[in-house]
């Protein structure tokens, strides 16, 4: 949402902008709004050490509820699928607020992968009265659900906006050998989180000249189940990165390990090449161009898929062709269009990739 917020406030004549910080993930979000020199206006404070869906929802209600009635805006923006997110456009449609969704018309269809996501961005969708779809599949999918016309919009995504500020502020960066790793879906607490890592433990055993580093999420349920798994001297677990830390990781890397939706986004914007610990994903896009593939929590698919990879004999292609399907860095002057009035172009996929890397493999 950053670039948004940005791109909204160079218009003060047209736009007055309040920012609500929800802070579900109080560490993740400041790194970030200092990265993009974003104060909020409003800071909810909501997180609580390993809170449950229910009790994060039953706060974020009564604190957004608050918030709409202060504010009384024209228009709520939200993003994503998170829990705040759906309570935000929820609480926005009981106050008759009307409701954006950037990121708007991703689908699994499966309630229960990923969860709760799934069910957030389907609610947020069917409450928006404008849908900001990221790509072509994106605005098929709102429209093969019923939402008019008039609400869909193919704006990109603004990730990638993102991704091109920071790719400017530091410029080439030189690929190494090694492996990026993040996992934390809640429907992969337990025994699939386990396989995972025990097959990133096995991987860095089999090419002890390759890096691979682990981003641990702040979850403890996720940190649990890292921190049983076996951790050879190659496999470096750190604490959650700043945003433009962990896409210098990324960005230097040979291939990616992670079941975020973002990432899968984010990776082919740079080249690299993502096996998706997911069993479906809402991203099929980089699938379909060859630069991801889906592997679950199965630890032998997961080791023998990244084997291939890191020994030079996977089909996977690392967005050579350097198309990106998820957007051109213009999503949000699209979306601030949008909601002026001004005309505008929607996005068509096949854009150039942001900053490719350099170096032995990229």
């Amino acid at each position: 949402m950053a670039p948004v917020i940005r791109r909204l406030r160079r218009e003060p004549a047209v736009f007055s902008t309040v920012v609500c910080a929800t802070a579900q993930h109080r560490e993740m979000l400041d790194s970030v709004l200092s990265l993009f020199e974003i104060e909020p206006d409003v800071d909810l404070d909501l997180m609580r050490p390993d809170q449950e869906v229910n009790e994060l929802a039953s706060r974020a209600f009564a604190a957004l509820d608050s918030v709409l009635q202060k504010e009384k805006p024209d228009w709520l923006l939200v993003q994503g699928d998170t829990t705040t997110a759906f309570c935000a456009a929820v609480a926005a449609f009981h106050r008759g607020v009307r409701v954006g969704h950037v990121e708007a018309g991703l689908r699994t269809g499966d309630l229960t992968r990923p969860f709760p996501e799934e069910m957030n961005r389907r609610v947020a969708d069917l409450v928006a009265d404008a849908c900001f779809a990221p790509t072509r599949r994106a605005a098929d999918a709102l429209a093969a659900e019923g939402v008019p016309a008039d609400r869909i919009h193919r704006t990109g995504n603004t990730v990638v906006d993102a991704l091109e500020e920071i790719a400017r502020r530091d410029g080439e960066v030189e690929t190494e050998d090694l492996v990026l790793v993040t996992a934390h879906r809640r429907e992969s607490f337990g025994p699939p989180l386990e396989r995972i890592f025990r097959a990133v433990g096995r991987l860095a055993r089999s090419f002890p000249q390759t890096r691979f580093v682990h981003v641990l999420h702040p979850n403890p349920n996720v940190r649990g189940a890292a921190e049983a798994a076996d951790a050879p001297p190659n496999l470096e677990r750190v604490e959650p990165l700043d945003y433009r830390a962990l896409l210098r990781l990324l960005r230097r890397s040979r291939l990616v390990l992670s079941d975020s939706g973002g990432i899968q986004e984010e990776a082919p914007a740079f080249g690299k090449i993502v096996l998706v610990l997911r069993e479906k994903t809402e991203r099929p896009e980089g699938i379909e161009a060859g630069f991801a593939r889906l592997v679950g929590t199965d630890e032998e698919k997961i080791f023998r898929e990244a084997s291939r990879v890191l020994s030079g004999r996977s089909d996977l292609t690392a967005a050579a062709g350097g198309a990106n399907p998820y957007g051109d860095g213009r999503a949000s002057d699209r979306i601030a269009s949008i909601l002026s009035g001004a005309p505008w172009e929607p996005f068509e996929a096949g854009a150039a990739r942001v900053a490719a890397s350099h170096g032995n493999g990229a």
